[in-house]
């Protein structure tokens, strides 16, 4: 077996065993409100592996995620609420709107390079929460409430945290699953290219723009289903909750914390901003507001400048390090050296 393979198959058990712990992991917490506080971190793991899509391997920073979040949000509810349609329906079609929608802000915005189309993404959010709201239709300012005459898998709705629970699990699971496809097949190549050598890949044949288009997409069909499953868990959006400056930063630095362009970075900085954010506000209460972005600027300089590559990579480092002053370490670390990746 090579080295490479053996790699492989330690990261292939790791995962299910992370994942096995992840599905007994509520029958020890049994506190509603923890089980809440593991919500959360699911929640913020699926948004950050969704956004690392186009912001880790393809290099388009995007800070206006919410606009995908809030298109899933009110899509699925107003189907909800206006149609009937059930909200597993409503999650799909939110989804495939905000994976268009992605497709028409792209087209013009992939012109613009660096911190220019990440302004613009900021600018499209602004304005769809400016839109949403002033219109009659999606309630404006006041906001949609969720009917509650019906409950249950059917109507996804829960007295308990405990299905929402596995809901957001299995919602993270597929987003990882669609995560590790791209990284392993050609498209994710071609992503890796763009964002490291973009003229050289272009010299090779490949589109930058449509390759950029499909990350987008892609990302924003995943992140819309992510805002799908906040509505049915809160019973109630407006635009401030899910079109927010705030919830597209928060998106943006659950990746660039733990690890852009790596598969479970994202859900290490999930654990961790989701941490200091709930614990910042247990400490500090309503006195306390915005202390949680403080501490998020604070971790991000910190990482820029000591660790670029995340929280997961700084982790990578220290085990190299370590490696090398066991006995055999040098031997290990030239192994790795000479590994060759599929």
């Amino acid at each position: 077996m090579t080295t490479g393979t053996m790699t492989q198959s330690r990261k292939a058990i790791g995962a299910v065993a992370l994942l096995a712990l992840a599905a007994v992991l509520p029958l020890a917490v049994t506190e509603p409100s923890q089980q809440n506080f593991l919500i959360l971190i699911l929640m913020g793991a699926q948004m950050g592996v969704a956004w690392n899509i186009v912001g880790g391997y393809a290099g388009q920073v995007s800070l206006g995620h919410a606009v995908f979040y809030g298109i899933g949000a009110y899509t699925s509810t107003m189907l909800l609420v206006s149609l009937g349609i059930s909200p597993w329906i409503g999650a799909v079609a939110g989804g495939l709107v905000a994976a268009l929608f992605a497709l028409a802000m792209g087209w013009p915005c992939f012109r613009l390079k660096g911190h220019y189309f990440a302004m613009a993404t900021i600018a499209v959010a602004e304005i769809m929460q400016i839109l949403v709201t002033n219109s009659d239709l999606l309630e404006g300012a006041v906001g949609l409430t969720l009917p509650m005459d019906r409950s249950g898998w059917g109507a996804l709705i829960f007295l308990a945290k405990l299905p929402y629970y596995y809901l957001i699990l299995g919602l993270l699971v597929l987003t990882v699953a669609v995560a590790w496809a791209i990284e392993r097949s050609h498209i994710g190549y071609y992503f890796r290219a763009i964002k490291d050598e973009p003229e050289a890949a272009r010299a090779l044949g490949v589109s930058l723009t449509r390759y950029k288009l499909i990350a987008l997409s892609v990302s924003a069909f995943l992140t819309a289903l992510g805002g799908s499953f906040y509505a049915q868990k809160e019973m109630f959006i407006d635009p401030g909750s899910v079109f927010a400056t705030t919830v597209s930063i928060k998106i943006a630095l659950i990746a660039i914390l733990g690890g852009v362009g790596t598969l479970l970075g994202p859900v290490l900085g999930a654990v961790i901003l989701i941490t200091i954010e709930e614990y910042s506000r247990t400490l500090f209460g309503s006195t306390g507001s915005g202390t949680d972005m403080i501490i998020y600027a604070a971790m991000i300089i910190l990482v820029a400048v000591f660790s670029p590559s995340g929280v997961l990579g700084l982790l990578s480092d220290l085990r190299r390090h370590i490696g090398r002053r066991l006995p055999g370490g040098t031997k290990t670390a030239k192994a790795d050296k000479l590994e060759v990746r599929p």
